[in-house]
């Protein structure tokens, strides 16, 4: 606009004006300045560090390998009971050729190799037999010993191997048919992999109620989610976790209605998650956000503010917290409480300030409506300072997600969570992923029975 334009317009058209200008100056300002944020990486946000841009690593100058110096040396200590022996003895001087074989021979050295046996897979014939009986003319049928059913085709430990290639492995059809082929010896079709699997669903998905009912009565619950792709669709996968039992639901929303309906009126004292709205009304006396993910929030208000005090103060007040909970054993009651005390006090104070940046007012809104959820954890010693529970026990679905791509139907999602259900719930007994799945397939068929 010339100035001769500007000189015929009145005062409230030139206000307008201004105030048009102001606000198209703001917002190429905030749109500057988003620009010219630094990167986002996993230590500033929720990023995977797989995503993160890494650098060339500085060259460094040639060393020694091996141990450092002073290293003290370890071997594998040798096995009291092995299980084969092999004597090395000469028979024959090698100098004169004299019979040695009825002279004394000493005991110079021992050495223990462990091998794997040829794991090849065995084929049971079971001959199922009926007699009459002469006294009463009844037809008696012999009954097989568990393990050995007449219906099955594979055995419990082998359908319980081809699951745990697929579920805990991440294998593809084509891979686990490669691997029975190749160390087990065995050809099956990729139709008799999919019922092995169907039939591990069926008896994993029966166990669900259980596992389900121990969460509800959980005192403290830890929950998240993480995307998944079902029939070509985005879905989520939850995970609801406590000291008693781990549950994977895959639903095709992320709202609260997954959470009424796993927890279907029950309610928990603590719950701990990140700060997703469907998270923050879950049903709970109190909750625990993750302190790891405020952490990240805080970094990212550094790294873009290098000099801005605020989020160094807070984040320094979250690691002391964090730190002392973790000290907490080697304190007396009222040490520990003494600084749980000044913690608070610190706490109150930093959230007192006026801040303008938006995204750390942001923050500091956050942390005044959920101020009673920052130290729950310095209350209760059953109650973590993060969420990290419930990040491990998503982290194989994730691997899951990036190796084999997608779920074909919805109903191998809830296979999938189903039995991730019962191996998570079963590990947190201190037993073996491989022994949670053999379980749902019964005795397996060897050793053949004494009997048989």
């Amino acid at each position: 606009m010339r100035h001769n334009e500007l000189a015929n317009l009145d005062r409230e058209a030139l206000i307008d004006l201004i105030l048009a200008l102001q606000a198209e100056v703001e917002a190429l300002r905030l749109k500057l300045e988003k620009n010219q944020r630094p990167p986002t990486n996993s230590g500033n946000s929720s990023q995977p560090p797989s995503k993160d841009r890494k650098g060339n690593l500085p060259q460094r100058r040639r060393h020694r390998h091996g141990p450092p110096l002073g290293h003290e040396k370890h071997e594998r200590e040798l096995v009291a009971d092995p299980d084969h022996i092999v004597e090395l003895k000469a028979e024959v001087c090698e100098h004169c050729r004299t019979d040695l074989r009825q002279q004394v021979h000493k005991l110079i050295e021992v050495n223990q190799i462990t091998e794997l046996p040829q794991a090849n897979a065995e084929v049971i014939e079971v001959r199922q037999y009926a007699a009459a009986c002469p006294e009463c003319g009844q037809e008696q049928v012999a009954q097989p010993p568990a393990g050995l059913e007449m219906n099955r085709t594979f055995g419990a430990r082998l359908e319980s191997t081809v699951v745990y290639y697929r579920q805990e492995q991440h294998m593809s059809y084509a891979r686990t048919l490669a691997t029975l082929r190749n160390l087990h010896g065995l050809e099956i079709s990729q139709g008799g992999l999919d019922r092995i699997m169907q039939r591990a669903g069926r008896q994993a998905l029966r166990r669900i109620g259980a596992i389900q009912t121990k969460i509800q009565q959980s005192r403290v619950v830890y929950s998240d989610e993480t995307g998944s792709r079902v029939d070509g669709q985005n879905w989520w996968q939850w995970v609801f976790g406590s000291s008693r039992a781990v549950l994977h639901v895959i639903r095709f929303n992320r709202s609260q209605d997954v959470i009424r309906d796993v927890m279907a009126g029950h309610q928990a004292e603590v719950w701990v998650s990140d700060c997703l709205s469907a998270q923050l009304k879950a049903p709970a006396r109190e909750r625990q956000i993750c302190m790891a993910h405020q952490l990240r929030n805080l970094q990212a208000l550094i790294d873009h503010y290098p000099k801005y005090s605020w989020p160094l103060e807070m984040q320094e007040m979250f690691r002391s917290a964090i730190h002392l909970r973790h000290q907490r054993d080697q304190l007396s009651p009222l040490q520990f409480q003494a600084q749980v005390r000044s913690l608070e006090r610190r706490c109150n104070q930093l959230l007192k300030r006026s801040l303008r940046r938006p995204d750390a007012a942001k923050l500091l809104r956050r942390y005044q409506k959920y101020r009673n959820s920052l130290f729950v954890f310095l209350q209760r010693t059953d109650v973590e300072p993060t969420n990290n529970f419930s990040e491990r026990n998503l982290r194989p679905s994730v691997i899951h997600r990036k190796v084999i791509g997608c779920f074909r139907s919805g109903w191998g999602a809830r296979t999938y969570a189903a039995l991730a259900s019962v191996i998570d719930t079963t590990m947190l007994k201190g037993r073996s992923s491989f022994d949670a799945i053999q379980n749902l397939f019964g005795v397996p068929a060897l050793p053949l029975p004494v009997e048989v």
